[in-house]
């Protein structure tokens, strides 16, 4: 699989750096682990919200700090799976659906093999060999020995833990962008629930059907304060790679903001058929009914979208609600609450159109609408930049990682400073 390593590098069998896990649970430990491949190994009932694991956990493996495990399950941006080590924990079970594993011998470092396992050469080694059958809830078929069969590429000792230490050094800046994210994620929440319950300046308040608000403000209905209110077309939209139109699903719609990974698009006559009853537009709000129920956006300038399945198109009325408030306003716990009492369906919540008309929305003076989402949007723009931050150090990374853990760049393992600032 790699066609060029420098001369000094190996080229072994996975099998040879490393000991497949066949420690079980013989001792009865209960932290039963999922593997996430975003956060790695973590608590399935942290995770989930509740255990999906067996009964009796006797045969999952007993994993200790320092162990790695491969998830052969596919998920968004990892078509392949991931290969995560446990770190948060001193000690935790994983089923036996999961192939675990330690490295071993005083030639490889962990921290390395970290890497190593999320390089785009290993993912391609994996994809060569894995196989979906029967479209298994995207479980791919890799077997045991196939997968101990992969190449792994190893560096003399002291370049693996120079290259870790370098990777290290872009987490390290890429967890202090993502902590100032979360932060200003909490302060927007924070004031979110401020303002759409007190306003600016208020000092006499009022009983509500949603509770304590100031005077003036008033509780209408949703289906007051829109034009319209617009349903899917019930099918899908004939998908082409791409195009100047969207369609937008779902899975496209999160946190208030029009997310464009993953972003399907459709035909000239598509758009036509999908946006007969009325063409998406500036002002106008998406709105999700089922999975997930409740989630919206504005529709952004410049792009041409229409709906996907499960999607409404809400139509505000600009004099009685300032479209970007009424957007944030269905964002907010009050309108999630609002929503979650309103829906439908056990395993996956849905809304339907009459639901939809009946939510009930905070509707401050116009003016004032405008005032409070301005001071909201201040903080979103800020984590918006933050977010741009992250993906452009994220890029770095993954781009530095292809230099070093090809060999195209080395390092210096006599230069004790970091590689990066």
């Amino acid at each position: 699989m790699f066609s060029s390593i420098p001369k000094d590098w190996k080229r072994v069998p996975l099998s040879s750096v490393s000991e497949r896990m066949k420690r079980r649970n013989s001792a009865g430990n209960t932290n039963v682990l999922t593997i996430s491949a975003v956060h790695g190994l973590v608590n399935q009932k942290d995770f989930f919200n509740k255990i999906v694991a067996s009964d009796n956990l006797s045969n999952y493996f007993h994993l200790k700090k320092g162990d790695f495990a491969y998830n052969k399950s596919y998920s968004h941006g990892y078509p392949v799976g991931v290969v995560r080590r446990l770190e948060m924990y001193d000690e935790g079970v994983l089923s036996p659906l999961y192939i675990c594993f330690s490295m071993k011998g005083e030639g490889v470092d962990d921290k390395f093999a970290v890497y190593f396992f999320d390089s785009h050469w290993f993912v391609e080694e994996v994809n060569e060999i894995a196989k979906e059958g029967a479209r298994n809830h995207g479980l791919l078929n890799v077997g045991v020995g196939d997968f101990f069969d992969l190449d792994f590429v190893l560096p003399p000792l002291p370049e693996q833990q120079k290259i870790a230490a370098i990777l290290s050094s872009v987490d390290d800046v890429i967890e202090k962008t993502r902590a100032q994210i979360d932060k200003l994620k909490d302060l927007k929440t924070g004031m979110m629930q401020e303002l759409l319950t007190k306003g600016i300046g208020h000092t006499a308040f009022k009983d509500s059907p949603v509770g304590r608000i100031p005077e003036g403000w008033d509780v209408l209905p949703l289906d007051s304060v829109v034009n319209r209110i617009i349903d899917c077309e019930h099918k899908t939209a004939p998908y082409v790679e791409s195009s100047e139109y969207m369609v937008v699903r779902t899975s496209n719609v999160k946190n208030g903001q029009l997310v464009r990974e993953d972003m399907r698009f459709t035909t000239e006559g598509g758009f036509n058929e999908w946006t007969r009853r009325a063409v998406p537009s500036v002002g106008d709000v998406l709105f999700t009914r089922e999975a997930p129920a409740g989630e919206s956006c504005m529709v952004p300038e410049g792009v041409k979208v229409c709906m996907g399945q499960r999607m409404v198109l809400l139509r505000p009325d600009s004099e009685k609600v300032y479209p970007s408030f009424f957007s944030l306003f269905l964002t907010s716990e009050r309108a999630k609450l609002e929503i979650y009492e309103l829906s439908i369906g056990t395993t996956v919540t849905r809304i339907n159109i009459e639901d939809i008309r009946r939510i009930l929305c905070i509707v401050p003076p116009l003016e004032e609408q405008k005032a409070i989402y301005s001071k909201i949007q201040s903080v979103q723009l800020l984590i918006s930049a933050k977010e741009e931050q992250e993906k452009g150090q994220s890029s770095m990374k993954k781009a530095l990682m292809q230099d070093l853990l090809t060999g195209k760049v080395r390092v210096n393992v006599d230069n004790k400073e970091n590689a990066v600032a």
